[in-house]
């Protein structure tokens, strides 16, 4: 059998997988199987990166909506806000009233008050009360 040496075909595949990591640094751009093993672990660490970045920005989201809550007169907590945009069916999630709370700081303690009187005239507030079930255990109703 005759020899084959793929060699176009090996060049075309190196050259692809260095120009992907042509800015590395010393051997990981150079040699060919350390420019395999750092495209896996580059590719492995983006994919893994990509869902802590949404964590991380969900996070900061909330810091900023509750820094600015505890700076200005809101007359209430993160939790409960957040509680009452989901009763009163906003469409406000954490990124918008953080990019609010940036952009004016005044108009999150707005839309917090408004909320609040709403709230309170249109009577969701409302008091629970233990029933007792079949079971015999307790559980919390509202009415």
């Amino acid at each position: 059998m005759t020899r084959t040496k793929r060699g176009y075909l090996a060049r075309r595949r190196r050259t692809k997988s260095g120009s992907f990591l042509s800015s590395f640094r010393g051997a990981h751009s150079r040699l060919t199987r350390t420019i395999t093993e750092q495209e896996i672990r580059s590719l492995f660490s983006a994919h893994r990166d990509r869902d802590k970045q949404k964590r991380n920005f969900r996070r900061l989201w909330i810091t900023r909506i509750n820094a600015a809550i505890r700076e200005r007169v809101v007359s209430y907590s993160y939790s409960k806000l957040i509680h009452d945009l989901y009763k009163r069916q906003l469409l406000f999630n954490r990124k918008i009233l953080a990019q609010i709370t940036i952009a004016s700081r005044n108009c999150l303690s707005i839309i917090s008050n408004e909320i609040r009187k709403e709230v309170e005239y249109t009577g969701i507030i409302v008091n629970r009360v233990a029933r007792r079930m079949n079971s015999g255990k307790e559980e919390w109703k509202l009415l």
